[in-house]
């Protein structure tokens, strides 16, 4: 049976989801702007019409807009996209230029655009480690405690008491290393080393390939191995220690959404498992509806791919002006206006037709297209 946590539920967790991930995003290049003594005229929480503010005594703007889906912090001197100085910019009198966005140094900019994602990255090491605290660290050892008759495993000649300690050259630490690189490979070759007896031994296996559908009726092709975990073994992490087990599962969590982009890119997955606003919606209402501890891990997830994209070196997005400020870090002066603009151009193009593709997407996951189909047949 099919579960549905309905609509006023997903619109709920959306939110509680998007919302304050964009305003810790937006946070961050407002904390570091400030720092810095850049003047910020706005700091707005979704685009478009204000449907609710206020103006702090520093003279900044802060708002709500009506469409949730993302938000913006405007520097003084913010005049275009790319935040270049026009003639604008050099009529304001010196000591309000002296604080905007343009004025200062290369490295104060890179820092206040990479601080944006760094938040979101940072949220995602503490949440991820406060789990880690409060319920243990799971260390079962990736020791084959049984292997599925038939399965890639089992083809590989792989043997209960072998002990799995490396995939295509990636280190296997835990049982929960293999699990995740085997679901986010499959039908991949892979060159599987391994301890038996103590002696170090290799051979290549082909990690099977099963389409897995969850109680809200989700269907994902994962990887399946076919090997059977031992006993679990669950060890208590001291407080201390949580930033350091919440950066290594950012890491591991980093790691994998690079590979299954790559694997997009060389047509291994397919593209319609691209989610866009969507599909982020219907998921939070899933996981809402399986109890906050879910909700706020998938808050974790969401804010390891909100920190990720942003780092992309796409105009428009934050990547794209470290891209282009690391370029007059090398060449001792700014790019030309004119390639910032029509850089910036493409990389708006870029983007919308991503959310087109995204959005028809996720449209076709709810049905639509289907349904639609039916109707005109």
């Amino acid at each position: 049976m099919i579960e549905s946590p309905g609509l006023l539920m997903t619109i709920i967790a959306f939110l509680l989801v998007l919302g304050p991930l964009v305003f810790l995003h937006e946070l961050g290049h407002y904390a570091a702007g400030r720092w810095f003594g850049v003047k910020v005229d706005a700091f707005s929480v979704g685009f478009g019409r204000e449907i609710a503010g206020f103006t702090d005594r520093h003279g900044t703007r802060w708002k709500f807009g009506w469409l949730p889906l993302g938000g913006y912090v405007r520097f003084a001197g913010d005049m275009n996209p790319a935040s270049q100085p026009d003639a604008e910019w050099l009529q304001l009198p010196a000591h309000e230029r002296a604080r905007t966005f343009q004025a200062k140094p290369v490295w104060q900019r890179a820092i206040i655009v990479a601080a944006g994602p760094a938040v979101n990255l940072l949220l995602a090491v503490l949440i991820l480690g406060g789990f880690a605290a409060a319920y243990g660290v799971d260390r079962t050892p990736a020791t084959v405690g049984g292997v599925v008759q038939g399965s890639a495993a089992d083809r590989a000649g792989l043997q209960p008491g072998d002990r799995i300690a490396a995939l295509d050259g990636r280190t296997i630490e835990t049982f929960s290393d293999l699990s995740f690189y085997t679901a986010m490979h499959p039908g991949e070759r892979v060159t599987v080393e391994y301890l038996r007896g103590g002696a170090a031994q290799k051979t290549d296996a082909v990690i099977g390939s099963v389409v897995q559908r969850d109680r809200f009726g989700n269907e994902a092709k994962i990887g399946r191995f076919g090997i059977e975990r031992g006993p679990p073994v669950y060890a208590p992490l001291p407080l201390w220690q949580a930033p350091a087990e919440g950066t290594r599962m950012v890491g591991a969590i980093l790691r994998g959404t690079v590979d299954g982009l790559w694997q997009i890119i060389t047509g291994r997955r397919s593209m319609d498992e691209m989610g866009g606003p969507l599909r982020i919606a219907k998921t939070s209402g899933e996981q809402l509806s399986l109890g906050w501890p879910a909700l706020v891990t998938f808050v974790a997830f969401v804010s390891i791919n909100l920190g990720f994209i942003n780092l992309l070196p796409v105009p428009m997005l934050d990547g794209g002006h470290l891209f282009f400020y690391a370029i007059e870090a090398v060449k001792r002066g700014p790019v030309s206006p004119q390639t910032m603009e029509w850089a910036f151009r493409g990389g708006l193009a870029l983007l919308l037709a991503l959310m087109i593709f995204v959005t028809v997407n996720d449209l076709g996951a709810f049905g639509v297209w289907r349904g639609l189909a039916g109707l005109i047949g």
